[in-house]
């Protein structure tokens, strides 16, 4: 199992110098590597005293491919990866052709997660409909391997006409690995039978899942994860040969239990788990790597730690 971190996007500054510290840190920490959120405008709650769904216009969050961009400069070993880029709000071959030349700046260290996300705000704002996000993420999944594996690529479908084109450079990697977040049963953000929905399609058409489990033994969890591998196989697919990260948040006063968690993550079969360190009132790059260093030497011997994503 690789350990990485959630790049606290909200709780630390966005000069070059914090992002610099924080992904040297990390890297010299032994974590193998860095997951970063996306989202592109946030909601002014001057005008929405409602709403109630997590962040807003102060939120702070850097394009994890300008983001991923940097810190490939200023570390040699670390891996990214987007959790998640909302894919349906952005246009497919551009991603593609961001996705492609990141790779080739970080040495095919990257992962692709990609999901629809909740916030019809910014479907709005960049001139998506918002109820067709599902509908077409499949079809971007297919534009995105074809142009990301094929020196010349040609696809026609109900959102996308490619006319026998193609990407310069190409990535390193091909394919690319492409993950899907979602599915994981968050009440606030659709009902069930969206839920099941997006986990058959995850099943069905992702290299790796990217979900949001409360813990490794909770009921629920077991339960989703078993209806998941259910699922790819009844869609022909070996459920061991698909990734699965899942996210550790340090809560203030469960250092205690930080070791006991990683191992329950590694039994639950986790291949990949990223470690939350906004949690509690956090804030600044000191006291974020000051966490991880905590976190570091409570589990010394994780297994993964030292390996590159």
């Amino acid at each position: 199992m690789q350990l990485g971190t959630i790049y606290p996007q909200t709780h630390i500054e966005v000069d070059p110098g914090a992002v610099r510290a924080y992904g040297n840190a990390v890297e010299e920490l032994g974590f193998s590597h860095i997951l970063a959120f996306d989202h592109i405008v946030g909601a002014n709650i001057a005008s929405r005293p409602a709403w109630d769904k997590p962040y807003d216009l102060t939120s702070r969050f850097s394009d994890p491919f300008v983001l991923f961009s940097f810190l490939s400069a200023v570390t040699t070993k670390l891996g990214f990866v987007t959790g998640i880029l909302i894919l349906p709000q952005r246009q497919t071959a551009l991603v593609a052709k961001q996705t492609a030349s990141l790779d080739v700046l970080c040495g095919g260290r990257f992962r692709l997660g990609i999901g629809t996300g909740w916030n019809e705000l910014e479907y709005e704002a960049l001139g998506v409909p918002f109820e067709a996000r599902g509908r077409m993420i499949e079809e971007q999944v297919a534009v995105l391997r074809g142009l990301l594996s094929q020196e010349a690529f040609t696809f026609s479908g109900d959102y996308h006409s490619i006319p026998d084109v193609g990407l310069c450079p190409m990535p390193l990697q091909r394919p690319v690995p492409i993950w899907f977040g979602g599915g994981s049963d968050r009440p606030a953000f659709g009902n069930q039978p969206a839920r099941e929905k997006v986990l058959r399609r995850i099943a069905r058409l992702a290299d790796g899942w990217i979900p949001q489990f409360d813990s490794p033994t909770s009921e629920r969890t077991l339960e989703l994860l078993e209806r998941f591998r259910n699922f790819c196989r009844e869609y022909g697919r070996d459920p061991d040969a698909i990734g699965l990260e899942v996210r550790m948040h340090l809560r203030p006063g469960s250092e205690g239990n930080w070791a006991s968690e990683v191992a329950g993550w590694s039994a639950l079969g986790a291949t990949h788990l990223t470690i939350n360190t906004m949690s509690g009132d956090v804030h600044g790059v000191d006291k974020h790597i000051q966490v991880l260093e905590s976190f570091r030497n409570a589990v010394p011997t994780a297994g993964g730690l030292a390996e590159a994503g």
